[in-house]
């Protein structure tokens, strides 16, 4: 087995467990070091046993390029993919849903929060069977995730140019979650939103804003030209360091976004799974569009889609509604003009 794919395989199954971030750096960087080396003198360090006082190695990693060179399956990766490998879900809960998805609107890179290059998480997207995505990297006042400025986000749109030159026909959009201030109005400048492809607005301060207050800054939002989707709505934290959901009047926010054409997302992060079943149902009745979103902040993470594909379908949300089945264009219609594919509104 290749060394290099051991490691980012292994990095890619702690991803998806949701293990903790320096745990999965250890094999990502030892997956970097070992590429940057030719095959030669990989094997050569191997044989004489320097191999682990390289930089960026450890004992686990180096144990893992030993037994991948040796020709037999890394222990540890065999391991891993017998207790994070199988599915996420029990049986058939959300395939159907996932086998039409082409895409993933909602995902984050080193450039802000997430761990991994820009490329990378594109590459992991392409792997797992979607023709596109959008990067969606946080926005300046988000401070503590590194969010864009102005500049860095046009910066970061040339190299998403080049990754595009790279992994056609893949196509990588350019997004961003923008964060939703306090009085409606999005963190960044209008004329740059309106160069993306794709925005997602969410509310990341003063989670627990009165309910009239909240309503306004929601609408605010969606009602916004400039706003594709609106992220994991409540802000709710369900696992870890929990947190009540936002309120705000479901009934308006969801008519809001029906009425402009704004895509309410289906957030698919264990620890969000936002918005709660009785506000996706409230959504679906409005008569929303849907984006089933990873919201990843490394590769691994990618797969958590099927969460929000198997609460779509526990909701009889169709695949229609939902703007991850589009393709490329139908999603750049959408964004662009409002215009739905004809499917969108019809039978599921």
């Amino acid at each position: 087995m290749d060394p290099v794919e051991a490691l980012e395989r292994i990095a890619f199954l702690l991803e998806r467990q949701g293990a903790v971030t320096y745990r999965v750096q250890a094999f990502r960087t030892a997956a970097t070091v070992i590429a940057a080396m030719s095959p030669d003198e990989v094997r050569r360090r191997t044989l004489d046993g320097s191999l682990g006082r390289v930089r960026g190695l450890g004992p686990k990693t180096t144990l893992v390029v030993e037994e991948a060179l040796a020709g037999v399956r890394p222990a540890y990766l065999a391991h891993l993919a017998e207790e994070a490998g199988g599915p996420l879900v029990e049986g058939e809960r959300g395939q159907r849903l996932r086998r039409a998805l082409r895409g993933d609107c909602h995902l984050h890179s080193d450039w802000s929060d997430g761990g991994s290059p820009v490329e990378a998480m594109a590459r992991a997207a392409r792997d797992l069977g979607h023709a596109w995505c959008v990067l969606t990297d946080h926005s300046p006042r988000l401070t503590v995730a590194r969010g864009l400025t102005a500049e860095r986000l046009r910066r970061q749109l040339a190299l998403v140019a080049e990754v595009n030159r790279t992994l056609a026909p893949f196509r990588l959009l350019t997004g961003i979650e923008c964060d939703i201030l306090d009085d409606g109005t999005l963190d960044q400048e209008p004329e740059l939103l309106d160069e993306l492809d794709v925005v997602v607005a969410s509310v990341h301060s003063k989670l627990r804003m009165d309910r009239a207050p909240m309503t306004r800054r929601l609408l605010a939002a969606v009602r916004n030209p400039l706003v594709d989707v609106l992220g994991h709505c409540t802000g709710r934290q369900i696992t870890g360091k929990l947190r009540p959901e936002s309120q705000f009047d479901a009934a308006e926010v969801f008519a809001a976004c029906a009425e402009h054409g704004t895509a309410v997302e289906i957030n698919c992060r264990p620890d969000r799974f936002d918005p709660p079943r009785r506000l996706l149902r409230r959504a679906l009745e409005a008569g929303t569009l849907f984006a089933i979103d990873s919201d990843a902040h490394a590769p691994g993470q990618l797969d958590w889609q099927i969460y929000g594909c198997a609460r779509a379908e526990e909701c009889g949300v169709p695949a229609g509604r939902i703007v991850n089945t589009w393709t490329e264009r139908q999603v750049a219609t959408w964004t662009r003009t409002g215009r739905t594919p004809r499917r969108a509104f019809g039978p599921s």
